[in-house]
């Protein structure tokens, strides 16, 4: 069951990130999908796609490099870097995805500039 959940994230990020936009995302996702950010903010399936695809025009030109994919039962971790091309900015992506009935029904995303990787490591410090 781990390869199929991986190989359903693979095709989800190629067909978002390729030509499918949101629209070929969308049947991968369940209806009840819940999309959850580190500001305990909840999107529905509706609310992400509408998110998602409002940010994949500016974003048309986005660079994905997977660092990391990796399966443990019901959940998928993917770690990606993301820049624009021309010496646009860097991020750091995680996204843990849960897989229920062949279709991603939850995603949590955690995303942190590469420029404020270093002032992180000492979060905790005045």
């Amino acid at each position: 069951m781990t390869t199929q959940n991986r190989q359903l994230v693979q095709q989800a990020l190629s067909q978002l990130i390729g030509e499918g936009g949101v629209t070929a995302l969308e049947p991968l996702l369940s209806d009840d999908f819940r999309h959850h950010r580190p500001d305990a903010l909840t999107r529905t399936k509706t609310e992400w796609l509408t998110d998602v695809g409002n940010a994949l025009t500016p974003l048309a030109e986005l660079e994905v490099e997977i660092l990391h994919l990796l399966s443990d039962e019901d959940h998928v971790i993917v770690h990606t870097r993301r820049h624009l091309p021309g010496g646009g900015p860097t991020i750091a992506v995680v996204d843990i995805l849960r897989i229920a009935d062949h279709q991603i029904a939850e995603a949590w995303e955690l995303i942190e500039p590469a420029t404020e990787a270093e002032s992180h490591l000492t979060w905790w410090k005045q």
